[in-house]
């Protein structure tokens, strides 16, 4: 256990002294922490707390503001379903089923295997070419939950 914890505090200890330890740094901290875990652990919470000086809750409070922080593992890779209205009506609710039901999540969940990590947004700005799935930031448009499968089997 000691080998873990270990090289765990010397991530988060390069990462602060990478910032100077800058409170003011503090989401530029989190997320390079983010980078390296692909969440945010508690420990390594509680290590940026300490290490900047401030309050566990003030570290928390910013984790927890911003959508693109998690709290929990997330997969290797993020699928991000977008449900905005032009989504919306082209289908998308058939193609989000259509992801869960092949990866066995709900959206908001991670498969077993940390493979993937299946949400919804509200609109990513693309509504002519709805309805958008987006794995590991890669656009794939005018989706159909026919296309699910072939869409899914390029990231495994």
């Amino acid at each position: 256990m000691k080998t873990k914890t270990k090289p765990a505090k010397q991530k988060v200890k390069t990462v602060l002294d990478r910032h100077q330890r800058d409170r003011g740094m503090l989401v530029a901290i989190l997320q390079d922490i983010q980078a390296e875990y692909n969440y945010l652990p508690k420990k390594a919470l509680t290590e940026v707390s300490q290490g900047l000086d401030i309050p566990l809750t003030q570290v928390y409070s910013v984790a927890s503001f911003f959508k693109a922080f998690s709290l929990k593992p997330r997969g290797r890779h993020i699928i991000n379903v977008c449900l905005g209205t032009a989504c919306h009506v082209r289908g998308a609710v058939r193609v989000l089923d259509e992801i869960e039901r092949r990866l066995g999540i709900k959206a908001g969940g991670t498969t077993k295997d940390h493979r993937y990590t299946l949400e919804t947004v509200n609109c990513v700005g693309a509504c002519a070419l709805g309805p958008i799935v987006i794995i590991d930031g890669n656009y794939s448009g005018e989706m159909k939950a026919d296309g699910v499968k072939a869409l899914l089997k390029g990231y495994k």
